[in-house]
């Protein structure tokens, strides 16, 4: 295990509209907003989506199971932005349900928003970490420095 330790900086609440492509408006955020570090928690409804619901199987690097959903879920979640080179890498997990389904993963592309998503994040200041592609695993992962 590694670890830092840093403060909560500034805090945002985030409302996030019908049809905003949820990754890509976070994106945008912290981007405008200069956050190098952040985690967020989320609830609301996805329209439609993908997720990766875990690896096909237990070994490295992993084959991921893809699921794509539509027709509007309720969710809810957590995330972590970390920014790099190549700008705020957003990573999220969500557990979604509709009627009797109950869907649990990490989100992807492009889903979209269903009504809304009320956000709340969270600014670390002081973290000294990134996320970075990873050889081994080939993940964008988490580098502790």
């Amino acid at each position: 295990m590694q670890y830092t330790q840093g403060t909560i900086g500034r805090v945002f609440l985030l409302k996030f509209e019908n049809n905003d492509v949820l990754i890509e408006r976070l994106s945008s955020f912290a981007k405008k907003e200069r956050i190098k570090a952040a985690t967020m928690i989320f609830i609301g409804a996805l329209r439609k989506g993908d997720l990766v619901t875990g690896p096909q199987k237990p070994v490295i690097p992993p084959s991921p199971n893809k699921k794509s959903f539509k027709d509007g879920w309720e969710v809810m979640g957590l995330g972590t932005i970390f920014t790099n080179s190549l700008g705020p890498q957003i990573h999220i997990h969500t557990s979604m349900g509709k009627k009797d389904k109950v869907l649990t993963g990490c989100l992807r592309g492009k889903s979209k928003v269903f009504l809304v998503i009320e956000a709340v994040v969270l600014e670390l200041k002081g973290i000294k970490a990134n996320k970075a592609l990873d050889p081994k695993t080939g993940l964008n992962l988490l580098q502790i420095f």
